[in-house]
């Protein structure tokens, strides 16, 4: 007998598509229909999430891509993070009186790096041209969009704040001032017509690559850049921090700056290999987690038990802990990636998982790294007497703070895609005149402290907390997943995961299982709270395992059914057979294929 599940695992082999957005889901799989290859797919799929979820992504936001392309026979990563402009330096951010960069506002902006980082895709692993893919976008934008009732939630939430400090975005999201209401029609002529205005300067060249190219230009070095900079130089805008300030981002930082193709990090578990980014995102997160978890029969614990919950939330805290001290931008630090994911640190780290709920915050000492490990647990001691860091809050889930979105593609060639864009959040800048779009936050991942990889420096990646997930069986190219969250992605792609792999059940069914996370390590989001020892749990996974967990001495925030996670997943099986499937909380992803 087939356990029920909220959806169908979606079945085919001509393609499928699924993302947080039934509307993106639809259009990714028109591209298919097209002719398109899942890497078009899930470039058009990216720019109407823009459109459909603008309180999660934007075009000033950023987007990290995991894939496999059956051309190349590769998996690779798209780093489309931008790093922090010339002029943001510790000392300017202080001189300003901050110790914290704020959540919102000019000054949390690194460079814009989505856009390129699109770009990029489709030039090098794509098929059609940028008419093609951005001609979807724009539908919605000039023709409108049902508003999802957590985006009228925000924009009436932040009205008149808007109006009072923020005007290009009240004129934007409260057209008339009045904010939409939930399913009514909304339109963005503006940004409509600034990328009809990409169109008209890429269609000026021949040739497919060349408009591509010519794109990129008009977005990094021309009449994009330059709107950027006009607005950014001249206006001082009000932000978390309580005051108002310029930013420091220009157009020459745009244009010097370019989206790149890296190798990905990997981990052997089981039968499977788990690919995700390089330590400037928290993917490696993922992979000490399984390190930790790997001698452990957790195929034997029920999946929903307490068991499995605790052993799996104290390994992702000791994960977390060390991605405090040791992860940060490859290119300005050396980061231990290969010492932290070894046999013989995670045989050690492995004993410090009890029978009880861990309240420390406990990294491990990495030979040669002991200054920077006394210097970042100093910085986090300080902040916990302040109350910044250490102080309890559970607001992953409200409307004060962005999000993210995710895709995942999977075409008739094999080709694959995982890719979670997030940033330029209608709540996170103003609107740029002209544009029709607001600049990223991202800068709010870094410390104003010297010497720590995540230290604010020019030129550097924050550290993201964006991780999309590709998955191998036995070598071969298989699963693509992942989910929105900010901290906690790879706390709800774990279980996911290790439900998958150890418990037999497919995709739809591993999705639907009651999520639960920690909020154990400092957040990577102004203003950097935690809550040591408190998980939360949907109240679905039943009152014998929320009992027991508290006897263990974890603090239980319950969370309703339904509640707690994003997550999306596709899989190509050996002989071709397509799988996918979708969230149902928050009654909007959506998994189509056929």
């Amino acid at each position: 007998m087939t356990s029920f599940t909220t959806r169908p695992e979606i079945l085919g082999t001509f393609g499928v598509v699924t993302s947080t957005h039934w509307i993106a889901s639809s259009v990714g799989m028109a591209i298919l229909e097209k002719g398109g290859n899942a890497f078009d797919a899930a470039v058009a799929t990216g720019f109407v999430l823009q459109i459909v979820e603008p309180h999660l992504c934007g075009p000033g936001g950023d987007m990290p891509a995991i894939f496999y392309s059956k051309k190349k026979d590769k998996v690779e990563v798209i780093c489309a993070q931008g790093p922090a402009p010339a002029g943001a330096t510790i000392e300017h951010y202080t001189s300003e009186g901050l110790n914290l960069i704020p959540g919102d506002g000019l000054l949390a902006t690194v460079i814009p790096g989505a856009f390129d980082g699109w770009m990029l895709m489709l030039r090098d692993y794509g098929t059609m041209s940028i008419r093609d893919i951005l001609e979807p976008a724009i539908y919605y934008a000039e023709e409108g969009h049902p508003v999802l009732a957590a985006v009228s939630a925000t924009i009436k939430r932040l009205g008149g704040f808007f109006e009072k400090e923020w005007p290009t975005s009240h004129a934007t999201w409260l057209p008339g001032g009045s904010a939409p209401e939930p399913n009514r029609n909304f339109k963005n002529p503006v940004l409509a017509e600034t990328w009809k205005r990409v169109i008209a300067v890429a269609e000026a060249k021949s040739g497919r690559e060349n408009q591509i190219e010519a794109a990129r230009d008009a977005f990094y070095r021309g009449f994009v850049a330059e709107a950027i900079e006009r607005f950014v130089s001249t206006t001082a805008v009000m932000d978390a921090s309580g005051a108002r300030h310029k930013g420091v981002l220009n157009a020459d930082d745009m244009a010097s700056w370019r989206a790149t193709v890296e190798a990905p990090l990997t981990y052997d578990y089981h039968d499977w290999t788990i690919a995700k980014t390089p330590a400037w995102g928290q993917g490696p997160v993922l992979l000490q987690s399984l390190a930790l978890l790997k001698s452990h029969d957790l195929a034997a614990m029920d999946p929903s038990g307490p068991d499995f919950v605790h052993t799996v939330v104290e390994a992702m805290k000791l994960a977390f802990a060390d991605r405090e001290v040791y992860y940060g931008d490859p290119s300005f630090a050396q980061i231990p990636t290969e010492y932290l994911l070894s046999e013989s640190y995670n045989s050690e780290r492995r004993k410090l998982i009890g029978e009880g709920a861990s309240l420390e915050l406990r990294p491990g000492r990495v030979p040669g790294y002991d200054h920077q490990f006394d210097v970042t647990m100093a910085m986090l001691a300080e902040m916990s007497g302040k109350g910044t860091v250490y102080e309890p809050t559970m607001a992953h889930l409200s409307e004060k703070r962005g999000d993210t979105v995710h895709i995942d593609v999977i075409d008739r060639w094999g080709n694959m895609v995982s890719t979670t864009p997030s940033g330029g959040w209608l709540q996170s800048s103003p609107i740029i005149p002209g544009l029709g779009f607001a600049l990223n936050s991202r800068a709010q991942m870094f410390w104003l402290k010297p010497g720590l990889p995540t230290s604010l420096e020019p030129g550097k990646r924050p550290r993201t907390t964006l991780t999309p997930s590709l998955a191998l069986y036995q070598g071969r190219p298989t699963m693509v997943f992942g989910t929105p969250g900010g901290d906690q992605q790879d706390q709800w792609q774990l279980p996911f995961f290790l439900r998958y792999v150890h418990h037999g059940r497919n995709l739809q069914a591993c999705i639907d299982m009651p999520l639960f996370h920690t909020s154990h390590f400092p957040g990577s989001f102004y203003p950097r709270t935690s809550s040591p020892g408190e998980i939360m749990v949907e109240s679905s996974i039943g009152a014998s395992t929320l009992d027991e967990l508290r006897r263990r001495g974890h603090k239980i925030q319950v969370a309703d059914p339904w509640t707690v996670g994003r997550l999306t997943a596709a899989r190509r099986d050996m002989d071709g057979l397509l799988r996918a499937a979708a969230t149902p909380r928050l009654m909007q992803a959506y998994a189509v294929g056929r």
